[in-house]
């Protein structure tokens, strides 16, 4: 007997991931959610033995999605498996019902052995129908948002842990600019507000580009709270915090992308771009740095703050066709 399973992500390669991940036995019968109201929809209309679920996705996250199961009084067993592993994000999930977390990229051992725990095997050797999943089909775009998205999840841990708050976690934008669109962008980030920018170049087997750190004025004034430096504090303070922040996010980018990749990342020490400028200043800095790039780009939200801060990934186009056939592995269906 088929054994019903429902997978929600917005991810095409995060569900054929799972779902291929999914070991014989179970016989699995398998469903896909593209975000938490499909989720939703797709239990009032029938059960399920088990259901994964990531957290970043649009329409309804799940943690939302979880609430909403919790109000139906629906008891499918879920498995968070998602690219946030902040532990604050952990514990929430499982207050709320979630049976385990698993951290993305979903490893095969690791599920084996979450499944061993939820779900008695079989006593006696059962027949195993040949699956008849289809599979997502994955385009380039697909591939780079999900690598970007476990990219960014690590950098959220690591500001996290370091300030000891919770990070609101978005899902990340995977562009290929022009310059004039690439400025464009930046303009868009900030909304008429001063800014203090860094920079930090990184390089890894061909592989180069820069980063760019971006805080408010009102954004570094509410960090300095958090951090008890006090409001008149000098500007080497302030940029020692600037500083503190680039190397963290940076830092632990780089680490994610590097190990789906495959490649160790070297960054450069982080260089300041100005304290309290406008955007335009920053925009002026990297003008003559690209004439096209592929850039990720997220906007991390501290909890019960106002405190926002861009990170901006710009690659250099002589990088992506080094970037992806070191990430060929996960395009097999491109």
């Amino acid at each position: 007997m088929a054994f019903s399973v429902l997978i929600c992500d917005d991810s095409a390669l995060a569900r054929k991931q799972i779902a291929r991940s999914l070991p014989a036995f179970l016989n699995a019968e398998v469903h896909f959610a593209v975000h938490g109201l499909d989720a939703l929809e797709q239990l009032k209309q029938q059960s399920f033995q088990l259901m994964f679920l990531d957290l970043t996705m649009p329409e309804l996250d799940g943690f939302g999605t979880l609430e909403a199961m919790q109000k139906m009084a629906d008891t499918t067993p879920v498995i968070v498996v998602s690219g946030d592993i902040q532990p604050k994000a952990q514990e929430r999930v499982l207050g709320l019902g979630a049976k385990a977390f698993i951290q993305k990229p979903i490893a095969a051992d690791v599920l084996k052995k979450v499944l061993s725990e939820l779900i008695e095997p079989p006593s006696q050797p059962t027949v195993v129908t040949p699956s008849q999943i289809e599979y997502p089909i994955l385009k380039r775009r697909d591939i780079y948002m999900e690598v970007a998205n476990v990219s960014i999840g690590r950098a959220a841990d690591a500001l996290a842990r370091y300030f000891d708050v919770f990070v609101e976690l978005p899902l990340p934008n995977v562009n290929i600019f022009e310059v004039s669109e690439l400025h464009m962008a930046l303009r868009d980030l900030v909304d008429n507000d001063q800014v203090s920018g860094v920079c930090q170049g990184f390089s890894g087997e061909g592989i180069a580009g820069e980063a760019l750190v971006l805080l408010s004025d009102s954004s570094v004034s509410e960090l300095k709270r958090l951090m008890n430096i006090p409001a008149e504090s000098d500007d080497l303070e302030e940029l020692e915090l600037l500083m503190d922040v680039s190397n963290i996010l940076v830092g632990s980018f780089l680490n994610g992308l590097g190990e789906q990749a495959e490649i160790r990342f070297f960054q450069s020490s982080p260089v300041l771009l100005g304290q309290h400028i406008p955007i335009e200043s920053v925009i002026r800095s990297t003008a003559g740095s690209f004439k096209k790039t592929m850039t990720f780009e997220v906007s991390y939200n501290i909890e019960g703050t106002a405190i926002r801060c861009d990170l901006l990934f710009m690659f250099v186009d002589e990088s992506l066709p080094l970037l992806d056939n070191k990430l060929a592995y996960l395009m097999e269906d491109l």
